[in-house]
């Protein structure tokens, strides 16, 4: 109930207000049964925007630490992402990323709607970076189709210099993967599959794509605000940046 509490009264109608929200292809999500939501990963609030545009409730995965506060501060934040449809995962054990597929094939198997972000963090810089195969083993071992979501954010000029986020979600044609059936752990089968979700991402939202994990693009761009002078720094940033398109 809190779910819905949320979404039709407390937060929805704020949301649709300020930020103008639209969807399209909203036809590509399935009424019932199993389906892997794979979206891109630009904002902290794209968990929040991509729900909103659907009938149905999404359950996301999201870091444990957002269920272990302490206090009234802790109880209450963990009573909103609970009922926000979000369900813990610990990435701190060295079993995390199984621990992630078992929950969402449990929750896949439980027939609902599984959002997902296949970059694993969000963008450092706007542009699209390398999924991973957990988003392949969990579409092999239940029959769920992949549904790729392209969350982009423009701004709207205001009077006085100020700007005003606006936002889309793109859902896209179902991707069916049947035809590697019993497939699930061969890994080159299982890049195969993340890399065309990634690039019906990469058209569906018009990203550049970079072909390295954006974890990996946040150390390198750590690195060079330790290193880097600032003028030289800010020059390195911008080579990093995606260049002007939909999601910039």
């Amino acid at each position: 109930m809190f779910y819905w509490f949320l979404k039709f009264i407390a937060i929805g109608p704020v949301v649709h207000a300020v930020f103008r929200p639209r969807a399209h292809g909203t036809e590509h999500v399935p009424d019932s049964g199993a389906a892997i939501l794979a979206s891109n990963h630009l904002s902290a609030a794209d968990w929040i925007h991509m729900p909103l545009s659907l009938k149905r409730r999404v359950t996301f995965l999201a870091k444990a630490e957002y269920f272990t506060g302490t206090g009234i501060k802790g109880a209450l934040q963990r009573a909103f992402f609970s009922g926000a449809g979000q369900v813990p995962i610990d990435r701190s054990s060295a079993s995390a990323a199984e621990d992630a597929i078992q929950t969402g094939l449990r929750i896949l198997h439980e027939g609902k709607l599984l959002g997902i972000y296949p970059e694993g963090t969000r963008s450092p810089d706007g542009r699209l970076f390398r999924g991973k195969t957990g988003v392949a083993r969990m579409t092999l071992e239940t029959g769920a189709p992949v549904i790729p979501v392209a969350m982009i954010y423009r701004s709207k000029k205001l009077p006085f210099g100020k700007k005003i986020p606006r936002v889309e979600v793109r859902f896209g044609k179902p991707l069916d993967f049947s035809r590697y059936e019993g497939l699930s752990g061969d890994r080159f089968v299982e890049r195969s599959i993340t890399d065309e979700i990634m690039y019906a991402l990469m058209e569906l939202s018009g990203q550049e794509y970079v072909d390295i994990y954006a974890a990996k693009a946040k150390e390198l761009l750590a690195e060079q605000e330790v290193e880097l002078p600032t003028q030289e720094r800010r020059t390195a940033r911008e080579t990093y940046r995606i260049p002007e398109t939909e999601a910039g």
